[in-house]
């Protein structure tokens, strides 16, 4: 079983950037993939980022590409999200999640993860 807690939403203006954190508990986290995913009022859950357990592999989703940036720090169980340049429709609820499958590629896929946080608010303003 793991935990995740997100931290690091705000208030920004567009333009702007923040830094998203999840922290995991357990010891097995540094054999998950990891991903962010958001969740904007009225629309269906959708896929952001996500990192190999190793760090070395990444994938993005077409509309935060060259914006966003996941990274992972294992010795600290976190994983983040580096997001620059915000814009309005960047807002959202965004939650991390976990991946137990071992071997699998980073995963863009919602049902291929197991475990999640409850999420954290970004609001970018115009």
């Amino acid at each position: 079983q793991v935990q995740l807690v997100e931290s690091g939403g705000g208030l920004v203006q567009a333009g702007g950037s923040l830094r998203l954190s999840c922290a995991a508990s357990g010891r097995t986290f540094s054999s998950y993939n990891m991903g962010w995913f958001r969740q904007a009022p009225g629309k269906e859950r959708e896929f952001v980022a996500a990192v190999s357990w190793s760090g070395r592999n990444t994938v993005y989703a077409d509309s935060v590409k060259g914006r966003f940036t996941i990274s992972r720090d294992n010795a600290k169980n976190t994983v983040y999200l580096q997001m620059n340049s915000l814009k309005p429709e960047d807002t959202a609820v965004y939650s991390c999640a976990a991946d137990r499958t071992l071997g699998r590629a980073a995963s863009s896929v919602i049902h291929e993860y197991d475990y999640w946080g409850q999420g954290t608010q970004v609001t970018v303003s115009s």
